[in-house]
């Protein structure tokens, strides 16, 4: 079924094609999630919560535009405003997040017998966490631009319109990102600046004994199903001709798999007043 066809039956009543529907869009969601708040267990239950709204409100969905669209909408201002004041209490700065790079001791990893992962699969996500965390030094509104525009490659009329923005707007929000995050990757990041010192392979041990790696509960590779630029060629051409290595290390990074937050949202819904009204 298309997903127009889809969004006829799902508004019908039809529950089967709402799961498949929204099942569609699942991924493209916690991604999002995931980058916008860090924590594996604070985006699921983002996820969850705009997977809730979209089936509270598709009765208003009125097929002016892409359901896609509607649904990234609700996505976008769910994460730009739900629980604001607690996300912005634990942002920091890229000076804090420079400084806690400093002060983690570069070492080589203990020996990979007594680890659970191999080294190669500790670095990485090792390495896809320290780049997520850099993500969060930008303010929020920042941060879902340059998520959307540079590392999904949403184009600036899509991004504008899920952020109820002008497409200048966007534009002008995404190249701010950009400065802000590629000025400090420049100065600190040895993936990109191979004269910095700072290395994915010399902080991963350091991240473990800080508690910022669990090896046993991975964030950034357990699950993977494609690299972002895999699961969005078609939109990425615009952005290929730039050529800038750290646009490539955020686009390389994988697409992860959630839990499955759409049969929590069933059963939470089949056991409350939504069921029974």
């Amino acid at each position: 079924m298309t997903e127009a066809e889809l969004v006829v039956a799902a508004k019908a009543g039809n529950m089967s094609s709402l799961d498949v529907l929204l099942r569609r869009h699942q991924p493209w969601i916690f991604n999002l999630a995931l980058r916008m708040v860090w924590r594996r267990d604070a985006a699921e239950d983002a996820t969850q919560e705009i997977l809730l709204k979209a089936v509270t409100h598709l009765g208003g969905f009125e097929g002016r535009s892409k359901f896609s669209t509607w649904l990234h909408r609700i996505a976008v201002n769910h994460l730009l405003n739900v629980r604001k004041s607690e996300m912005e209490e634990r942002r920091m700065s890229f000076a804090d997040l420079g400084r806690s790079l400093d002060e983690c001791e570069s070492t080589d990893l203990p020996d990979e017998s007594s680890l659970p992962i191999d080294h190669g699969l500790l670095v990485e996500e090792a390495k896809l966490g320290c780049i997520t965390a850099m993500l969060m030094c930008l303010d929020r509104r920042q941060r879902l631009v340059f998520i959307l525009g540079e590392i999904f490659g949403v184009n600036s009329d899509a991004g504008a319109e899920a952020m109820e923005i002008s497409a200048a707007n966007f534009r002008q929000l995404l190249g701010r990102a950009r400065h802000d995050l590629y000025k400090f990757m420049n100065e600190k990041c040895g993936l990109v600046n191979t004269l910095n010192p700072c290395r994915c392979s010399k902080k991963a041990g350091a991240f473990m004994r800080h508690g910022w790696l669990d090896p046993l509960h991975r964030q950034f590779t357990a699950d993977r199903l494609a690299a972002v630029r895999e699961a969005t060629p078609d939109h990425l051409a615009e952005l290929q001709e730039l050529e800038r290595a750290h646009a490539e290390i955020y686009r390389s990074a994988p697409l992860v798999a959630s839990s499955d937050a759409l049969k929590r949202l069933w059963v939470a819904i089949n056991t409350s007043k939504l069921n029974r009204e």
